[in-house]
């Protein structure tokens, strides 16, 4: 059975092919509608944390394609507390034929997939983010090219489950890598590590520091995200501190290339770890970047479905 669970487990090739189909389901679109080639087909959406943009997008995904999905709220299977996770993918995966399931811990992704009867995608955990950093691909190959090599993208901020899929995304393209957040808030030991090995074998090059200059240095793309994602709300005080010199403000984009272009995988709090200035101005492509969202997760439905 196949899933898309981790950016990881994809090699360069199957990474690059999600990319071309992304693209080519996007302009068809453009031209008057996708072909209804997931007709009959019913997507079971599973919700442990609420959202914006994976709900909408991969509803309408689903629509645009001629199939239907299903929504089911945090407090409609509780997963894992009102029956077990697996239990929970021996039935579910009987009514439908594909779940996206975005929850807190990974293992309980891992856990759907491994009882399903259908394919099981990752619509975040606490680990990754692999649809985000999907379309986030998608965005920087319209804006810089599809031949990624030579170029940075620089993440400022926490460690979290975004940087992690950005790092296994960019490294898989040859991309270089650079992360600049404070001590104590970089990414896991074993995720740079396997970010080491995909960045040796595609000739990225990594960096990882607390300076914020150093990172954005002559970067292509400047990354951002929240200082305190869901589930550490009573950190956000103390993160909110601590993150202060890690703000994406005109300053700091000005130690980028001119055509640098800023990235946020929403939603923003803005005065924080982005400006104004910043995410409405010139360089700002996070509505681009929120649209590929619909446009990347049909390219995975498609891939997993047919």
């Amino acid at each position: 059975m196949k899933h898309f669970l981790n950016l990881a487990d994809l090699t360069p090739q199957e990474l690059r092919d999600l990319l071309e189909l992304a693209i080519e389901l996007k302009e068809e679109w453009k031209r008057g509608g996708n072909r209804p080639l997931l007709a009959g087909k019913t997507l079971g959406m599973i919700f442990q944390k609420p959202s914006l943009r994976t709900r909408v997008s991969f509803e309408m995904a689903m629509i645009h394609l001629g199939g239907q999905a299903l929504y089911l709220s945090p407090f409609e299977i509780q997963l894992g507390k009102r029956e077990s996770v697996a239990d929970v993918a021996r039935v579910l995966s009987r009514y439908v034929d594909i779940i996206m399931a975005r929850v807190f811990a990974h293992s309980d992704v891992v856990v759907l997939a491994r009882h399903s009867r259908v394919p099981v995608i990752n619509g975040l955990s606490d680990y990754n983010h692999p649809c985000q950093g999907l379309a986030d691909l998608l965005t920087i190959i319209e804006n810089k090219g599809k031949d990624l090599h030579g170029q940075r993208l620089a993440f400022v901020g926490d460690g979290n489950n975004v940087a992690t899929s950005l790092l296994f995304g960019t490294t898989k393209l040859g991309m270089d890598f650079a992360i600049a957040g404070p001590p104590g808030y970089e990414l896991p030991p074993d995720v740079w590590e396997l970010g080491r090995r995909f960045a040796a074998e595609s000739g990225s090059r990594l960096l990882a520091t607390h300076d914020p200059i150093e990172a954005v240095a002559e970067a292509d793309v400047i990354y951002t995200d929240v200082w305190a994602s869901m589930g550490q709300e009573e950190e956000a005080e103390q993160r909110a501190q601590v993150f202060g010199p890690y703000q994406v403000n005109a300053d700091l984009i000005a130690q980028a290339r001119p055509d640098t272009i800023v990235m946020h995988c929403l939603p923003a709090h803005r005065g924080q770890e982005i400006t104004d200035e910043v995410a409405d101005g010139p360089h700002s492509v996070l509505w681009d970047q929120a649209e590929n969202r619909m446009h990347a997760q049909k390219a995975i439905l498609v891939d997993l479905l047919t």
